[in-house]
């Protein structure tokens, strides 16, 4: 009997680390479900991994919509036959210190970043259970250290941490695995977008930014999007199989340093 191709869905899988992760999983062998709320990007990401010879499709949802997350959930499972990896990638930043934050705002945070994930980790954990599958939540080192004015991101981030430990505690006798990345800053349209209003602020541009940003990392730089896609495909992988419960931090070492020292 040959072996069913490895499913992975991944959310929020147009830009930045969700469409490295794609990438990655297919060059290990996956078909990708890919899950966002933009349908060109998707379609193209879909095109170009089916014309370098691997399995995709492109599945235009809202991760806080739980009808449309159940159809991209179904779309994964009628097309591969069901799931093996889940990446709740899809997130926003907007936020604010807690006196200046609309409800509104903390709302839309906690929706898209935290929900989003429970909703799409609730549909696809019978799936999960049946191939003994992992969910990957991208979380944040914003999920254990708290950033300036960045209150609804930083708790749905720390939320995305708990709800992986929390399915890794009921579920791992099932065969089901689930934890959590913490990126650093990244190199992504996000990332980009920050550190121009960083930039803005202190009068630098981007480049100097993100400089200012690294000065107390050990590494000295901000991530790229494959370097996080990595360790989220590693720890889906068997390669993982005692890993599970755990929130790994890909900071470049930033959350290692005593930022009162210097």
């Amino acid at each position: 009997m040959v072996a069913a191709t490895p499913c992975a869905v991944v959310t929020g899988a147009a830009t930045g680390i969700g469409r490295a992760t794609a990438l990655a999983f297919a060059r290990d062998g996956y078909a990708v479900a890919l899950v966002g709320r933009r349908a060109a990007p998707l379609e193209e990401l879909a095109a170009e991994l089916r014309e370098s010879g691997g399995e995709a499709i492109a599945s235009p949802a809202d991760v806080a919509s739980p009808e449309e997350v159940s159809a991209a959930i179904d779309a994964a499972v009628e097309r591969f036959g069901g799931i093996d990896a889940l990446v709740n990638n899809a997130g926003v930043g907007g936020s604010g210190p807690l006196l200046e934050e609309p409800l509104e705002l903390w709302e839309e945070t906690l929706s898209i970043n935290l929900t989003g994930a429970f909703l799409a980790t609730k549909l696809a954990l019978p799936h999960l259970i049946e191939r003994r599958g992992a969910v990957v939540n991208v979380a944040s080192v914003n999920g254990v250290l708290a950033g300036p004015g960045w209150t609804s991101y930083c708790v749905s981030k720390a939320g995305l941490v708990m709800l992986a430990k929390c399915v890794a505690n009921d579920y791992g006798r099932q065969g089901v695995r689930a934890n959590s990345v913490c990126p650093g800053w990244v190199r992504t349209p996000m990332g980009d977008h920050d550190m121009d209003e960083l930039g803005r602020a202190h009068g630098i541009d981007r480049e100097g930014a993100y400089e200012l940003a690294h000065r107390q990392n050990p590494l000295g730089r901000p991530a790229q999007p494959e370097e996080i896609a990595d360790v989220i495909v590693f720890l889906a992988s068997l390669r993982a199989a005692y890993i599970t419960g755990a929130a790994i931090m890909v900071d470049g070492g930033s959350s290692a340093v005593d930022p009162t020292a210097s």
